[in-house]
Order: C-alpha cells, then structure tokens, then sequence
C-alpha cells in the first residue's frame, strides 16, 4: 500500500478560506441577481403597458366614432408654416369662422394619441416617407409637414424637387416627407397629335420614385371619375387594345391590378410599409355649394354613401401577397363638409362676400388646419 497523503495545517486552512469566499460570493451574486429580476419586473411592467396601449390601438376600429369639439386644437399654426398653398389657407382666404379646426376625432374604443412631432422624427430617423397620388394627397403632404416642421430650426429644413416628387427633408433626423404626383398611379401619356393615352397596364416611370422608399402611402381615386369635358385622357390603353370608352370602374380595378403586380414584385415587406388611403370624400352636390357656409360636421348619416372605388380596391388588395394596409377615412371625412374651402381656395376681399354666388366653391379640398391632420395622426398610430 502507498503512503497516506498529508494534508498540512495551512494548506486546510488555506481550502477552508477558498470554501468561505466562495460562499459569501454566492451570497453576494444571489442578491445582485435578485435585485436585477426585481427591476426587470417592473420594468415589464412598463413595457407592458406600452405595449397594451400600443395593442389597444391596433384592435381600435378607427374609422367608427365621431367629430368632438376640442379648444386644444389646431395642432400648429397655420402663419407659421411657409408650405402652405393658397387654396388651403382658408383663413387667410378671409373665411370668417374657425371652428372647423378644432374638431378631433373620437374612435369610440380608444383614443388617437395627440400628434407629438419630436416622437415622429425620432421614429422616422434615417427614414423616407411618400405619399403618392393626387391633389388631396398633396393636401395630406401638406398637413404632415406642417405638423413636423416647427420643431425644427431653419436652416435645417429644406424642400428638394425631382421629377413629380417634392421632398421636405428634416436634415437633423434625415427625415424625407415627400409627395410624389400620380393621380392614376399608372402612366398618362401625350403621344404624337396631342392626344392622351391612359395605360392601364404601364407603371414605371411613375414607380421609379418609390423605390428605396421606407413608407408608402398611396390614393388614387377621383381621376378615374372625371368625365366628358373634365376627362383627364383621350384613350386608354391595355396591351395592344385602345378604347375611347370603358366602364370607369373597370378601367379603375385594371389600373389598381397593375400597381399591386408591382409592389409585390419589387418591395420587400421586411424594408418598406405600405398604406392605401381610401377615398377622401366630396361634397359637390348643388354644383359644389353643398359645402358653402357649413359650420360643424355632420353627427351621423341616415344613409351612408360607399363610393364604388372601395369596393374594388378592397378586392384588388385581398389579392395581393404584399401586406398592404387599408387607412379608411371615406366615412369619418364625409361627415366633415365644414371642412372644405368652398370659395375660401382664394383670397377673398370684404365686397366680395356680398357676390360668393359667382365664384367656384371647392367641396373637395379641405382648409388646413383642418380633417387630413386627423388622417396623419391615424397614419401615425398606424406606423
């Protein structure tokens, strides 16, 4: 047998030590641990909350509520914001009433929160916004720059033109709001003699400003209603076939079916977002002096009007691969015929009051400040 192993007295003295610190160590590292999971806890419970509020929002109908009166509002100052265009200052117009700017939204299971520009920037940093469409889209590219712009210095914001495309760039944030022209979204064409070709099936040359673009938010609706004398295009083209007539609503889901075959072949889901503003409503009836003197929205409808192009749009989206999100405003701007400028699109004098009746009454623009702020403050919740 071997010799027995002996253990020295300061060798289990030094052991017993190791033993010792090793245990307070333990101890120690238990009660930082404790303390860690104790403030991950609550710190959950914030995340949670935000989270709740954020999922509260998202199972909000936000298109189902009504118009509240709100002395807070307007958002910003309309003589404080140089991009304005003329035909949407109604106040400065000479339009005599004001409260049509400080009526907010109410969906009835939530509540939009309150535009916060600082919040939107710091969101949209190193990001472009577009939005593509129409005059009334030009209208919503207006609101959302107006709402954004004061809190930043002058000599760090800019417009920059390309093209059909305007951008406001917040140099700080390198934030880019742009607008972009393309009331059909498809190509309208003046070809030899003058004429104009709607082709329903060409895209690209409008579509070449979108790329690179991190959110989208498209319209396109009331141009394909233009008729007789008011008609935008002289043919429509698809293909190989020309038609001097065709069933606008026909012609409307051919244009959309175009559109939707390029955002799913060229935009990934994992880099841009993207949204269809439904169509913002008019109010011309009476030859567009429906909307004349009105003062305060509309509290319901008896019946309400579904213009035919949601329909169709709405099914032209199901049939998309790419998430496309419908922002629904039809109904809650129908309610707003207050909102127009009617004769107020131009400066108006004092003795010219007394003779509006000769004057055009736009019913389907709206005065800013006014109801496309709600639509942004939607497209924020929804960002």
């Amino acid at each position: 047998m071997g010799a027995k192993a002996k253990i020295s007295w300061p060798l289990m003295w030094l052991l017993f030590l190791c033993f010792f610190l090793l245990n307070l160590s333990d101890g120690e590292s238990s009660r930082y641990e404790q303390e860690e999971l104790s403030w991950l806890a609550d710190n959950d419970d914030e995340i949670n909350m935000i989270q709740g509020r954020h999922a509260s929002l998202r199972r909000c109908d936000l298109t189902s509520g009504k118009w509240v009166y709100d002395q807070t509002y307007p958002l910003y100052d309309p003589s404080t914001c140089p991009y304005l265009t003329t035909a949407v200052t109604c106040q400065k117009n000479g339009r005599p009433d004001s409260d049509y700017e400080k009526w907010r939204w109410k969906p009835d299971g939530c509540t939009i929160p309150r535009f916060d520009a600082l919040e939107f920037l710091g969101r949209m940093r190193r990001r472009r916004i577009m939005l593509v469409g129409d005059s009334i889209m030009r209208n919503q590219w207006e609101s959302l720059v107006c709402l954004v712009q004061s809190v930043i210095p002058t000599a760090r914001k800019m417009v920059t033109y390309h093209g059909p495309a305007m951008a406001f760039q917040a140099l700080d944030y390198e934030t880019s709001i742009e607008f972009c022209w393309a009331p059909f979204l498809v190509e309208l064409k003046k070809e030899t003699g003058g004429k104009r070709i709607l082709h329903l099936d060409l895209i690209e040359e409008n579509a070449k400003y979108w790329r690179g673009v991190d959110v989208l938010v498209f319209d396109s609706a009331h141009w394909w209603t233009h008729s007789d004398q008011y008609s935008s295009w002289d043919f429509l083209a698809d293909g190989n076939n020309a038609y001097t007539t065709m069933n606008p609503m026909v012609a409307y889901e051919k244009g959309l079916t175009t559109w939707a075959k390029w955002i799913d072949l060229n935009l990934d889901p994992r880099r841009s977002r993207v949204f269809f503003r439904s169509m913002s409503p008019r109010h011309n009836r009476d030859n567009g002096w429906k909307c004349y003197n009105q003062k305060e929205p509309l509290q319901y409808f008896s019946h309400p009007h579904v213009p035919p192009q949601l329909p169709v749009l709405r099914g032209v989206l199901r049939r998309m691969r790419f998430p496309v999100y419908l922002q629904d405003i039809t109904t809650l701007s129908a309610l707003r015929r207050d909102g127009h400028p009617s004769v107020y699109g131009r400066s108006i004098g004092q003795e010219e009051k007394q003779h509006v009746k000769g004057y055009t009454s736009d019913c389907s623009h709206w005065c800013l400040p006014g109801v496309p702020d709600t639509w942004n403050e939607m497209l924020n919740v929804l960002l």
